[in-house]
């Protein structure tokens, strides 16, 4: 694996997943909706949560809407995180198993091998299969979503705009409020309002290497003041706005290409 000397921080962003190559810092407890992977670059990592522990590894994972808390023994580490409504049912669970399985060390070495083939450089960042056929061999199967769902969602990540509200994506889906949270809660395994919090946060992502003035960039991805925008980052990160910031200098941010963008071709072994 890479020395410190010759480590290259990055992270790549796709709408359904996150590849991250950098420092892990010292977070509190997390409670993402997403699938999280940790990774060891060197030394050995332990996670503790509710229904999670695992201790002195090289791969730890944390299952989606898991409290947890990750540290380390070297300060850099790997991190993959999956979001699930975008992938399908039962796919998680099989890769769970996986994952704490024989197959471990195989994943261990897939990892590092397809963060070796990201940091070699690539024209145009990687698209998700191409960061699932790096880090798995093959594309995770993809989830079939009600189309009133999926239209929701587009509408819940627009950051361009005022924040979607329920009311506004049950008239658009043509249901009452209580049957479109219901149906979305049943497509997503999320409450519509834990799925629009958790993306915000996940927008910030989009802005950590780039100078920035924190309180407008909190309203600008839609929080109403700063301290709503502190507690949401630290509730699914861990850790506080600034501290996030200040952990990325020097971190290289991919985002997805457009479609039909030529995109990372290779495979790790």
């Amino acid at each position: 694996m890479n020395t410190s000397a010759d480590w290259r921080r990055l992270m790549v962003i796709t709408p359904e997943r996150v590849f991250y190559a950098g420092l892990l810092g010292r977070p509190r407890n997390r409670l993402s909706i997403g699938f999280h992977i940790y990774v060891a670059i060197e030394g050995r990592l332990s996670l503790t949560g509710a229904g999670c522990a695992q201790d002195d590894a090289d791969l730890v994972f944390a299952r989606p809407h898991e409290s947890h808390s990750v540290a380390s023994t070297h300060p850099n580490i790997l991190c993959f995180v999956i979001e699930p409504e975008t992938v399908a049912p039962g796919a998680l669970d099989r890769l769970a198993d996986q994952l704490a399985g024989g197959a471990r060390a195989t994943f261990v070495a897939r990892f590092r091998a397809a963060y070796r083939a990201l940091a070699g450089g690539f024209s145009t960042a990687p698209d998700s299969a191409a960061l699932d056929l790096l880090c798995f061999g093959e594309s995770l199967p993809a989830r079939a979503m009600d189309p009133r769902i999926v239209r929701a969602v587009r509408e819940i990540t627009a950051f361009d705009r005022a924040p979607a509200t329920a009311g506004d994506c049950a008239a658009g889906a043509g249901l009452s409020v209580s049957r479109f949270l219901h149906l979305f809660r049943e497509q997503t395994g999320a409450s519509f309002r834990v799925f629009r919090a958790a993306k915000r946060a996940r927008h910030l992502l989009n802005f950590v290497s780039e100078p920035t003035n924190l309180a407008h960039l909190a309203q600008d991805i839609g929080y109403p003041d700063s301290t709503h925008f502190s507690h949401s980052i630290r509730r699914f990160y861990g850790l506080k706005p600034r501290a996030i910031f200040s952990g990325s200098r020097g971190l290289a941010v991919y985002r997805e290409p457009t479609p039909g963008a030529a995109c990372l071709a290779a495979g790790a072994t």
